[in-house]
């Protein structure tokens, strides 16, 4: 039998690598060579660049799997050769010629936004807006996730890379139905114009935390649309 597919994770904003950690022992332990991208948030042409570089650790065929604005990052480095499939959780997706942020900006504003303040050139996330970032997880793995997230450059959303890898690999989505942080309706309006597999789910923006068997069938199914 030939070897299952690799899987490598893309994170977002106020996240690590470590937003993955319910999923990649299971994944592990299946036979999948697991790697998650672990970008500094310091410019878009750099957290791509982090994410190939990471594919090219990997065998193919890559499933690749971005959360958040990390849907932004698999939808430029997605183009790599390897790439077989494409999931988003929660995410991002924009069009060859748009940003993150213009892709946002066409449907209203979120809750989490109230709760943010720029220093140091960041855009931190106050404490007060945790409930709106993963408000279905105890309060302990919520400050976990507090504690651990890179924090992104003020001007990240606005910057531009080419690629868009959905228009030519499969697509899954996972759509956050109770999500604060990105939109909802972002999230299936982007499944759709991808022409993904959609799955909907009840849960905050972090179902890869609260929700993890569920998205690692998602996954499951991706992968196993390689193998066939």
């Amino acid at each position: 039998m030939a070897a299952k597919p690799s899987i490598v994770f893309a994170h977002g904003l106020w996240a690590d690598g470590s937003c993955f950690a319910k999923l990649i022992p299971a994944l592990q332990a299946e036979g999948h060579e697991v790697l998650a991208s672990q970008h500094g948030l310091d410019s878009l042409e750099s957290d791509v660049a982090c994410v190939t570089f990471t594919l090219n650790r990997v065998p193919g065929p890559i499933v690749l799997v971005g959360h958040s604005y990390g849907g932004t990052l698999i939808t430029k480095a997605g183009t790599h050769e390897r790439v077989g499939a494409l999931v988003y959780i929660a995410a991002l997706a924009p069009d060859e010629n748009e940003t993150s942020q213009q892709h946002q900006d066409q449907f209203s504003r979120t809750p989490v936004f109230d709760h943010v303040e720029i220093a140091d050139n960041r855009v931190w996330l106050r404490s007060s807006g945790i409930a709106d970032f993963a408000g279905d997880l105890p309060e302990a793995e919520q400050k976990l996730v507090l504690a651990t997230g890179a924090v992104p450059v003020s001007d990240l959303f606005t910057q531009q890379a080419p690629g868009t890898a959905w228009r030519t690999k499969p697509s899954w989505f996972i759509v956050a139905a109770n999500d604060r942080t990105v939109n909802p309706e972002l999230e299936r309006s982007a499944a759709k114009r991808m022409g993904a597999k959609t799955h909907e789910v009840d849960s905050s923006h972090v179902p890869m935390l609260s929700r993890p068997d569920f998205v690692l069938d998602v996954i499951h199914d991706a992968a196993n649309s390689l193998q066939q």
